[in-house]
C-alpha cells in the first residue's frame, strides 16, 4: 500500500475499533488510538518492496510466518479490527468483542485466529517473543517476532530481566515497538511513575534503538521498520513517539480518555470525522 492507502486503512480501521468499544460498552479509547498506525505499519506496510510481516490468514498457524505479541493487551480491540478486515475471522465476530461467550475476549486470547500469545497482564509481552525469537534462533528460522509495548509497562521489573536476555542472546530476529503515548491509568505517565532516559537504558543494555519522532507518520515508521529488520546481532526497540487517543480529536493527549469509551454523541462526532477519510 502506499501512504494515501495506509492513512486510509488507519481511519478505517479507528472507525472498527471505536465501534466495537462502543457496542460492547468496554475498551481503552486512548491506548487503543494511539497504536493504530504502528499496527497498520506491520499488517498491511512494505520495506524493501516486500510486506513487512509474513503471515496467510488462511493458515493462522503457517510455519513461516512472522508473529505479533500486543503486550499492551488493552489496545486488543485495533489488533480484532486489523484481524477481521484481513480475513482472519469474519468482520462480524467484532459486534460481540468483550461480551460473554464471545470469540474476541477483552485482552488477546492465543485461541482468536492470528493472536500468537495470550496476554492477561501488562509487561509479560517481551518475555513471551523472547521465548518465540530464541526457539526459532535456535532453530535457524528466518521469522521474525514483532513486541508492541506500552510506554506504561516499562515500569515492570520483568521487562527489563528480558530485555537483558534478549541482548545476551544477541536476538536480532525480535523487534520491540514502544507506543510513547504518555498515559497511564487515566493520568499522566509522568505523574504516575515517571519513566525518563528509558531509550538511554535500551542502548545501556545492548540494544539498537531507533528514535520514531512522529508515531503516527506512515513514512518514519517504515523507515524504522526498514532499518529495525536490517540490524545485525542486536535486539532493536523501535521508540514511537504517539499520541493517545489519535485520531480523535476532542481526546488527543487527554489521559483522561486512556481508559474510557466513547458516548453516543462522541461517536457520532468520531464517526462523520472518519468517513470523510474514506
Amino acid at each position: 500500500m502506499d501512504i494515501q492507502s495506509l492513512q486510509k486503512k488507519a481511519a478505517n480501521i479507528r472507525l472498527d475499533s471505536l465501534t466495537a468499544m462502543y457496542k460492547a460498552k468496554k475498551g481503552c479509547v486512548g491506548g487503543s488510538m494511539s497504536v493504530v498506525e504502528i499496527l497498520v505499519s506491520l499488517y498491511y506496510g512494505k520495506v524493501f518492496g516486500k510486506p513487512v510481516m509474513k503471515f496467510d490468514p488462511k493458515k493462522p498457524d503457517w510455519e513461516e510466518q512472522d508473529y505479533l505479541i500486543l503486550s499492551k493487551g488493552h489496545a486488543v480491540p485495533t489488533l480484532y479490527a486489523i484481524l477481521a478486515d484481513l480475513g482472519f475471522f469474519d468482520k462480524s465476530e467484532l459486534s460481540y468483542f468483550a461480551k460473554e461467550g464471545c470469540l474476541l475476549k477483552g485482552k488477546p486470547n492465543f485461541k482468536v485466529p492470528g493472536i500468537s500469545a495470550s496476554i492477561l497482564s501488562g509487561g509479560h509481552g517481551l518475555s513471551v517473543g523472547l521465548g518465540m525469537a530464541m526457539s526459532l534462533q535456535m532453530d535457524r528460522k528466518s521469522n521474525k517476532v514483532f513486541v508492541v509495548m506500552g510506554d506504561g509497562e516499562l515500569q515492570n521489573g520483568q521487562v527489563w530481566e528480558a530485555a537483558l536476555a534478549c541482548a545476551h542472546y544477541n536476538l536480532s530476529n525480535l523487534v520491540l515497538f514502544i507506543d510513547n503515548n504518555k498515559a497511564q491509568s487515566g493520568e499522566l505517565i509522568s505523574s504516575v511513575m515517571n519513566i525518563p532516559s528509558i531509550q538511554d537504558k535500551f542502548e545501556a543494555f545492548g540494544w539498537n534503538v531507533i528514535q520514531v519522532v512522529d508515531g503516527h507518520n506512515f513514512d518514519q515508521i517504515l523507515d524504522g521498520v526498514s532499518r529495525a529488520v536490517t540490524s545485525v546481532r542486536k535486539p532493536v526497540c523501535v521508540w514511537c513517539h504517539t499520541v493517545c487517543g489519535k485520531g480523535v480529536d476532542f481526546a488527543e493527549g487527554k489521559p483522561s480518555y486512556q481508559r474510557s469509551v466513547l458516548s453516543e454523541g462522541e461517536m457520532l462526532v468520531v464517526t462523520s470525522k472518519l468517513k470523510e477519510v474514506l
